[in-house]
Parts: structure tokens; C-alpha cells; sequence
């Protein structure tokens, strides 16, 4: 244990509760100390924060419950906790997992006694460590026991209408993909932050990967990012000190902050349980719980739920609610708390009778907490709209006491493509603009802005860092012309740095000229002199999406006056649009709408290749192919298999952002992380579908991070060979929610941006042949000085771009041959229309796009009319 702290301390640490001021990690770990005297003002400090936040949401004197059955999916588990009875070893079990009717038996008993939520408890993953679990589910078809949880999740939603709260352990950014649709709440304890239980032989948690306090907070965070209602908590007593549970307390609340999804911290006490290696410990004692769960109330604050489980606490009822408890947890009238099951659950009768002599009121709530009911999206999948909505009392999302609980259809969402909205946003947004600068959600959609300071990204190489001499720049060139494979990290720094900080300070003009140049003549190396670009097609088919990018200016929810959805039939006649203009390729991204089927992706591009058969669909980035998997329930593999088989040709690379997780948690609420990112491109190259790469910087980026996604880049080109090109994305910032919180940086500066197009040519050279550059992003000036510093491509002519321009791009939606020419002409270089796989169109395609001046008649209606259909193609 911790010293105890002064009498000094204490009273110190107790007025600052008093009067409401933040406290540190040590007036925490001193108020956590409270006994007796101390103990009793620490708890009317605790009390008085909890009274408020019921008040602000209208519970004034309530404390909630949740009513339901405990559904023991399996008890193998491939950690080894010293303090755990509920998992065992396959020897000891009749059956290693409950199968499908026992399972709706014990849920539709529990249906049938008013009960509302079906806890799925379960240990992680057994299949990883028991050769019999994976043969049970290799037999009964289910790739791991998280696709059985997620068939019983469903199952239940079916059969019983109970709701599901899954309790699987830890879980990975695509597992809580893959479980959102069937589940209104999650959970897992943290337990503790303690790397000491963790890596000490003879501690609880030694021998079990689960228990890792980074992996824990990971899924914690995870769960945030993909705003699922999340339970979590602390267990105290086993072995932690003080000091030890102050940190885990803290470490909830930096999560809770930054993303909003804890919806609920549960402060448990240890209880010694026999047959288990931690049987001679002693209970937590209650006087300790009870300070712990005052402190915690103060630390996360009014809004938070905390809750102590009523089973755990012996006859002081009391004591816990004076604490600053405002839930009981789940309550079961029919089935044992099978973690604890030496303490029987409280009747719900004598648990209300208790709640009342401590003057409050007993309400049941539902498994996802009243805040989240009402909230909705983002939290609530709208394939349990339905579920929820027939439980929840409209007005306070607490349970409705005359709620028949019966099955009901889990389903995709009603609406699927239908037309809606601003559908002439790829038109309006260059001539009306957008509505507003930002959504009027701004200020906690994104999560806390302060909270995420904290997090931004500090590397050795920073943007101007001026750290190099003279000869390290010599040096650096020499190395960049004579060997571009082997230039040093530490001078890849060196050559980005010449362009200074975003003052210009630092900037080294004439070694920029050098390092342009030397790139220039490794583009000629590589591919001529020949400057391409591809008559293409944009289509944003829808921009409503909750993923809380917050960088993207595009996405709005589906209330927002500029939000919009195109039907499929809308999307069939942009292609054909394109294809009369001599377009060879659509290019096709939306937001990741909730609404939209699980097929979505599929049909978009079966709409495209049945109106235009030969159309090249360069389509759907990594984070909509993990979106379209997690929906349809197949692997990523599968998933791109079948999106080949519906017509899709290429995907574009883009969701990529910086390639680091530092700076991707910092830019993007809830991204897929770096690792799927890459997972999901290799895939595809696996399978024959290439793809382009990208990289978006200037923002909460610096240099070196620059300089390691360009690596990571060259290392999946030698592995896989299926990139096409390397598309460099300067930040736009006007109406990025990021920049406008003051987070970001505007964009990088002319000189960063020479100096990374050419460094990515360095870079990249033997690898990717193509470097493009972006000339919605940029200036036609800067475009041509990119393209004199190793750029080769200049991408497509577009006929409509929305996304940069919601964010403030002032370059335009669409930009016609003529005008990519005369961009071009003062460099005196060649240019020629391209195929996306850098191929030549054929001489019908040439004909089309030069008629059209390659930009279709609806996004320029003072364009010359298009030829005849007829004449225009043959299909």
C-alpha cells in the first residue's frame, strides 16, 4: 500500500474536492486514504457532484438498475488470472460452449420475467490457447468464438428482444466493427493500469495477454473511436497500491474525456474466492470501496455513471450510495453472477427498499445507458433503432415499465439509396459554397479538443528543425542521386528540412533547387518526360457519415443542411455522364452512412458496369472495405473478392492519411488504425485488385513521420507490387474541424511541398514509377513546380470534387484538358491522356474526351454540346 498521507494532506485534498478544483494524481491517492472523519466528508463531497449530474439530466433521487440474464457463452479462456473461478478447462465442462437453444432458452426465460438485457460473459478468445475450442468452432462454422457471439447476439435480437451487451474481453478496432450492429453496449474492465500485476511472476495477472493495461486501455480507446457505449472499470484489491488504483482511475478519465464513450465505471471489490492461487487474500474492505468510489465520482465528474455491483457490497446499501453511486449494475432474477457466483444477487424488491431508506428510487435502465438512448447516432447502429426504441421510454431513455419484450427482425436499415438532400452539392459547392464552416455539433462530436492536446505527436524530426550543416545537406543530395535507395533516414530529414519552418526561417533555397532537380532526373529515369493525366469521374455518393474525421469538412449527419445521398440510379447515370465526356475511369468514395446495406458497396459498382461496361471502377478506400466487411459479416479477403466479382478494378489508397497512430488518433476520431489500413491494401494486391497510395500531410504531422510513411509505402511495393502511383495530399485546412479548433497547422508551405514531392521520388524510385500531385490541393504555379521537381502525373480532370472543396480548396471542382495544358505548357514538357493503370486509351475514348474537352455538360453547362450517343460510343 501506499504511505499513508498527512493529516495535512488529507484536509488539503478534501478542500479542494469541497470547492470543486481539478485534482492531481496525489490529492487522489491521499483522498483514496479516507477513513472514518475523513471518510465521511469525502463522501458528502462525492455525494453533492453525483446529486448534480442527476440533476442536469433530469434523474433528480434516482438510482438505475438494468434487469437481465447472465449468459455464460463459455468459460474457457486463454488467460490465467489467480483470482478467477469462472474459467476453467475443457476436461471440466460437459459442453464448451453453450449452444444455440441453450442459449435462447435461458434469454427467452429472462424475456419472459421482464428482464431487458442479455450479458454476454465469456473468456478471451479460448480458441488461442485450447485445441478443443477451435475444433468446436471449426465444426459448428464459425471462424472464431466472436463470430458465435456475434450469431447469438443476433439470435437473441431475433427470438427474444432482449439486448445484448457483449462482455467478450479484449477486442480489436474491427472487432468492435464487427459487433457494433448487434449490440447497443460493450464492456470490459481495465481492472488496473499496474504493469507490476502484469509482468511479475506470482502477481494476478502474470501469464495472462490480456491483462496488459496498454492492450486494455487500447480496446477502451478503440471503443471510443468507434463510438459503441462502453462499460469499464477498476478492480481493487488485488494486490495494486494506492497510488496504483489513483492512475487507473485517471487513465478512465483521459479516455472517458477524449471520446465520450464510457458510459459507465464499475468500482468493484476484490472478493477471495476458494480454488483460486489468490484465496488467502483478503477482502477489499467496504470502507475502502466506499472511498474509492467517492474518489472516482469526483475525478470523472457529474456526468459520469458509477456504479458499485449490489451483490459485492454485504448490507451497506447505504454507504455506497452516500458515496456517489448512481447505478446498481445488472441485476438478475434468474440466472447466478457466474464471475461471483458465492454472492447471489439482492431481489430487485429488497434492492428498491433499500435504494428508498437511503431517500432515492429505484428505475431500471437499459443495458446502453439513458444519455446514449437519446443521443442516437453515432452510438446506436440504426439496425437496433427498433429494439431499443420498443424498451426505451422516449422521453427519459430510461426502460419503459409497460414494455412487452418480444423478438424482433435484425435487419439492415430502412432507406437504403434513396435520393436525398443536396444532391447538387458536387455543382453548388463552386458557385453557392456550403452552408456553414462547420456542423453545429462542433464542439463534442470530435471529441474533447483539450483533451486532445495532449495527444499531438512529438518525433526527433520536426519542420524546420534547422538541426543540419552544410556538409550533412552535400552529402544528403550526393546520396539522393547517386544511390536514392540507400539515403539515410537522418538524411531524408536533412533534405525535407531545406525547406524551413512555416515561416520560412531555416530554408535553404538553393539546396531545394538541387534536390528538385536530382528528383527531376530520376522521374526522366523512370518514366520520360511525358506529363499524364485520366479524364475521370467523381462520385461522392453520399457525404452523411459519423466517423469524426477531424480533419474532413465533408461529412455531415443525415439533419445537416448540406448532407445528401445519391440513389443508384443517380450514381449509373454520373458514369454514363462521364463515359459521353471520354472518361475511362469513375472514381467512387462516400461517407461510411449508417443507412446504407450491407451490399452498398456492391451495388454501386453493379449500377456502374450495367450502365457503362466498360468503365474502369477505381473504388471504396481501406476504411469502406472494413465497413462493407464488418456489414456483410466476410472476411476482408472475401469481401474484396466479391466486390472484383461486382466490377470493381482498382481501389483508390486513400484513408490513409500519415501512416502512424500517434498522429491518425490525433487527426481522425475513428479511423481504421495503421494496421488495417495495410492489411486491407495488401489484401488487395493479394487478390489482384492494385491500388493507388496516398499521404495527406501538413497538419499534426512533422517531417520524420513524413519520411516513415513513405518508407511504409516502398516496403508494401516490394512485398506486394500493386501500387500504381504515390498520391501526395497537402492538408487543406479553411474548413477542417481541426484547423478551426486551432489544433492544426494551415497546410504546409510551398517550399514543404516541392520539397516532399521531390523527396518522395527519391524515395520511391525503383519502386513506384508514378509520383502525382494534386492539383485541386495546390496552385497551377506550385503544380508546375512540382512537376520540374520529379512529379510525372497530374490526376484526373475530375468533373466533380467535393471533398476538398467543403474543406476549402479554392481550386475548383473540375479542370478541363485545355486547362491542364495550359497548366502544363510552361514547362515544356509532353502531355497525354492516361488510362488509370497508366496505359493509352483507345483512339474513341481520345475522340470523346477531346470533344468534351474532358468534363462533362452537367457540372459546365456553357461546355459545347456532347456528340450523339450513338456517336459518342459503342458498348
Amino acid at each position: 500500500m501506499s504511505p499513508n498521507p498527512t493529516d495535512n494532506a488529507m484536509r488539503r485534498a478534501l478542500a479542494r474536492a469541497r470547492d470543486g478544483k481539478t485534482l492531481d494524481i496525489a490529492e487522489a491517492t491521499a483522498l483514496l486514504h479516507a477513513r472514518d472523519a475523513h471518510l465521511e466528508t469525502l463522501l458528502d463531497h462525492a455525494g453533492r457532484v453525483r446529486d448534480a449530474g442527476l440533476e442536469a439530466v433530469g434523474r433528480q433521487g434516482i438510482i438505475t438498475y438494468s434487469r437481465k440474464v447472465f449468459i455464460p457463452l463459455t468459460r474457457l479462456c486463454r488467460d490465467r488470472c489467480g483470482y478467477c473461478t469462472f474459467a476453467t478447462a475443457p476436461h471440466k465442462l460437459e459442453s464448451l460452449f453453450l449452444s444455440p437453444d441453450e442459449v435462447l432458452e435461458i434469454a427467452a426465460q429472462g424475456a419472459a420475467m421482464g428482464c431487458k438485457e442479455a450479458l454476454f460473459t465469456l473468456g478471451d478468445r479460448p480458441e488461442d490457447r485450447w485445441h478443443q475450442a477451435r475444433e468446436w468452432l471449426d465444426a459448428h462454422g464459425y471462424d472464431d468464438t466472436l463470430s458465435y457471439v456475434r450469431a447469438m447476439a443476433v439470435r437473441v435480437l431475433e427470438e427474444t428482444g432482449l439486448l445484448p451487451h457483449l462482455n467478450p474481453g479484449v477486442m480489436t478496432w474491427r472487432d468492435l466493427q464487427r459487433l457494433k450492429p448487434v449490440a447497443p453496449s460493450m464492456g470490459m474492465m481495465l481492472e488496473t493500469t499496474s504493469r507490476r500485476l502484469f509482468e511479475e511472476k506470482g502477481q494476478p495477472h502474470y501469464g495472462s495477454p490480456d491483462k496488459d493495461p496498454a492492450v486494455r486501455l487500447r480496446v477502451l480507446e478503440d471503443a471510443g473511436r468507434t463510438n459503441v457505449p462502453f462499460t469499464s472499470g477498476i478492480l481493487i484489491g488485488i494486490g495494486e497500491t494506492v497510488a496504483e488504483r489513483a492512475e487507473s482511475l485517471f487513465a478512465l478519465r483521459k479516455v472517458a474525456r477524449e471520446y465520450g464513450g464510457i458510459q459507465e465505471i464499475i468500482v468493484q471489490n476484490f472478493r477471495a474466492k476458494p480454488d483460486t492461487a489468490m484465496r488467502g487474500m483478503p477482502d477489499a474492505d467496504l470502507q475502502e470501496l466506499a472511498a474509492t468510489i467517492a474518489v472516482t465520482r469526483l475525478l470523472l465528474g457529474p456526468k459520469m455513471r458509477v456504479q458499485a455491483p449490489p451483490n459485492l457490497v454485504d448490507s451497506e446499501y447505504e454507504l455506497m450510495i452516500r458515496a456517489g453511486i448512481d447505478d446498481w449494475g445488472g441485476v438478475s432474477p434468474l440466472t447466478p453472477d457466474h464471475v461471483n457466483p458465492e454472492r447471489p444477487w439482492p431481489q430487485i424488491d429488497d434492492l428498491a427498499a433499500r435504494t428508498a431508506a437511503a431517500g432515492f428510487t429505484l428505475r431500471e435502465r437499459l443495458t446502453i445507458y439513458p444519455e446514449f438512448v437519446l443521443a442516437g447516432e453515432p452510438w446506436l447502429d440504426p439496425r437496433l433503432n427498433a429494439h431499443v426504441a420498443a424498451l426505451a421510454d422516449p422521453g427519459t431513455g430510461l426502460a419503459r415499465e409497460d414494455a412487452v419484450v418480444t423478438g424482433r427482425p435484425w435487419q439492415e436499415p430502412d432507406g437504403g439509396f434513396v435520393s436525398l438532400g443536396r444532391v447538387d452539392l458536387h455543382t453548388a459547392v463552386d458557385t453557392e459554397g456550403r452552408t456553414a464552416d462547420r456542423r453545429d455539433d462542433f464542439d463534442h462530436v470530435y471529441g474533447d479538443w483539450e483533451a486532445l492536446r495532449e495527444r499531438l505527436p512529438v518525433a526527433e524530426g520536426t519542420a524546420g528543425s534547422g538541426g543540419a550543416v552544410r556538409g550533412d545537406v552535400r552529402e544528403a543530395l550526393r546520396q539522393a542521386e547517386r544511390d536514392p535507395a540507400g539515403l539515410s533516414d537522418a538524411q531524408a530529414l536533412v533534405l525535407l528540412d531545406l525547406a524551413g519552418d512555416p515561416s520560412g526561417a531555416g530554408a535553404d533555397d538553393a539546396a531545394l533547387d538541387e534536390l528538385c532537380r536530382i528528383a527531376d532526373g530520376l522521374r526522366r529515369e523512370a518514366v520520360g518526360d511525358d506529363v499524364t493525366y485520366v479524364v475521370n469521374r467523381n462520385i461522392n455518393f453520399t457525404n452523411v457519415c459519423y466517423t469524426g474525421c477531424r480533419f474532413c469538412a465533408f461529412a455531415q449527419r443525415r439533419t445537416d443542411a448540406d448532407a445528401y445521398t445519391l440513389s443508384l440510379e443517380q450514381v449509373a447515370d454520373r458514369a454514363w455522364e462521364g463515359w459521353q465526356a471520354g472518361a475511362t475511369e469513375v472514381c467512387m468514395q462516400g461517407g461510411i452512412h449508417p443507412d446504407l446495406p450491407g451490399t452498398a458497396y456492391f451495388d454501386i459498382a453493379k449500377a456502374v458496369k450495367a450502365r457503362v461496361p466498360q468503365m474502369h471502377v477505381h473504388a471504396f478506400s481501406p476504411m469502406e472495405v472494413i465497413n462493407g466487411a464488418s456489414r456483410t459479416n466476410l472476411s476482408i479477403e472475401d469481401w474484396l473478392v466479391a466486390a472484383r466479382e461486382a466490377g470493381v478494378d482498382s481501389l483508390p489508397g486513400t484513408a490513409a492519411e500519415i501512416l502512424d497512430d500517434d498522429v491518425r488518433w490525433v487527426l481522425t476520431k475513428g479511423k481504421l488504425p495503421t494496421a488495417e489500413w495495410v492489411e486491407v491494401i495488401s489484401t488487395a494486391h493479394r487478390v489482384g485488385i492494385p491500388t493507388t497510395s496516398t499521404m495527406m500531410y501538413g497538419h499534426v504531422d512533422n517531417h520524420a513521420h513524413w519520411v516513415q510513411h513513405i518508407r511504409l509505402i516502398r516496403r508494401m511495393q516490394e512485398e506486394t507490387g500493386g501500387f500504381s502511383e504515390f498520391v501526395l495530399l497537402p492538408f487543406v485546412h479553411h474548413s477542417a474541424p481541426i484547423y478551426l479548433a486551432g489544433i492544426a497547422r494551415p497546410g504546409p508551405t510551398a517550399r514543404e511541398n516541392r520539397a516532399v514531392h521531390a523527396l518522395a521520388r527519391v524515395l520511391l524510385h525503383g519502386a513506384i514509377a508514378n509520383i502525382q500531385c494534386s492539383w485541386v490541393k495546390l496552385q497551377d504555379g506550385l503544380c508546375r513546380e512540382v512537376l520540374m521537381g520529379g512529379v510525372n502525373d497530374l490526376g484526373g480532370t475530375l468533373m466533380e470534387e467535393t471533398i476538398s472543396r467543403m474543406a476549402g480548396s479554392e481550386n475548383g471542382s473540375f479542370k478541363t484538358i485545355s486547362e491542364i495544358e495550359a497548366m502544363v505548357a510552361p514547362t515544356g514538357r509532353p502531355i497525354r491522356q492516361r488510362t488509370t493503370s497508366y496505359g493509352v486509351p483507345d483512339a474513341e475514348r481520345l475522340a470523346a474526351a477531346r470533344v468534351s474537352d474532358g468534363v462533362c455538360r452537367s457540372v459546365r453547362p456553357n461546355a459545347l454540346p456532347l456528340l450523339p450517343l450513338e456517336a459518342s460510343t459503342k458498348l
